[in-house]
């Protein structure tokens, strides 16, 4: 059986990616901070999808972690969904130098070891994917967290392109995942009162998680899903980026 990797994988997006491949029949690599919940999620998986799960406690803003979690992507996986991510509770100059840091470690260095780490036993077999999970912020200005996503789409697709040009690459995709609005955890995480979004901005994540693997499969180096999110991003293509950049940073969150 193909076996996946999914880092934060007991929440949101990460949950569904992990929910989808179980039921695809991937065997699973959960990575996340909280053990209990890990354990909890390992347990009903691999009961009702009869896949081999294991449970990997990490810290993904930590040393120790980011290396665990090397380690076992080195070790061999098929699929990568490097998904662990967070936000801010407040704006720039409001949040700690070490949160800050913390945040692109997370969004930036554990995307670039883990991906770094994968694929060279993807490329000796010939298949293989890696979904970088950004957010369509990566478009707009919208501080330390836009900058971070924004980050993972250059770095995924520059992967890509590099990918193109070698010999017997052509089974191995990476690609970077740019979803809107999701109801998870996240914004309660964050503080973030997102009550004022109107209804048609939500996305639902397992529809999230099929556009993006029916995306991975075609190939497609940047996964936007919803027909909305794709229009905000051409948006973002057509209005200058200092008039975008304001109205995104007033727009869809406020800090409680």
């Amino acid at each position: 059986m193909p076996t996946a990797l999914i880092t934060g994988a007991t929440a949101g997006i990460g949950a569904a990616f992990a929910r989808r491949l179980a039921s695809d029949g991937f065997d699973l690599v959960l990575l996340a901070r909280d053990t209990e919940r890990l354990d909890r999620a390992a347990a009903d998986l691999g009961g009702t999808y009869a896949v081999r799960v294991e449970a990997l406690t990490a810290d993904l803003a930590s040393e120790a972690g980011l290396a665990a979690a090397e380690e076992r992507a080195r070790a061999g996986v098929d699929l990568l969904v490097n998904n662990a991510g967070f936000g801010h509770k407040g704006t720039f100059l409001n949040v700690p130098v070490d949160d800050e840091l913390a945040m692109l470690r997370v969004h930036c260095e554990a995307v670039l070891r883990l991906t770094h780490a994968a694929l060279p036993g993807m490329l000796e077999r010939g298949r293989g994917g890696i979904v970088n999970v950004s957010s369509v912020a990566a478009f707009a200005s919208r501080g330390t967290y836009g900058a971070s996503k924004s980050w993972v789409v250059s770095f995924s697709q520059g992967v890509a392109n590099d990918l193109a040009g070698r010999p017997g690459a052509g089974g191995v995709r990476v690609m970077a995942l740019c979803p809107g609005f999701v109801r998870t955890e996240f914004h309660e995480r964050a503080r973030m009162d997102v009550s004022g979004l109107p209804d048609f901005l939500w996305l639902d994540r397992d529809a999230v998680v099929d556009a993006a693997l029916r995306d991975l499969r075609r190939g497609v180096p940047v996964s936007v899903p919803s027909v909305q999110y794709k229009a905000v991003v051409a948006l973002t293509r057509m209005v200058p980026p200092s008039l975008f950049g304001r109205l995104s940073s007033r727009a869809g969150r406020r800090y409680e």
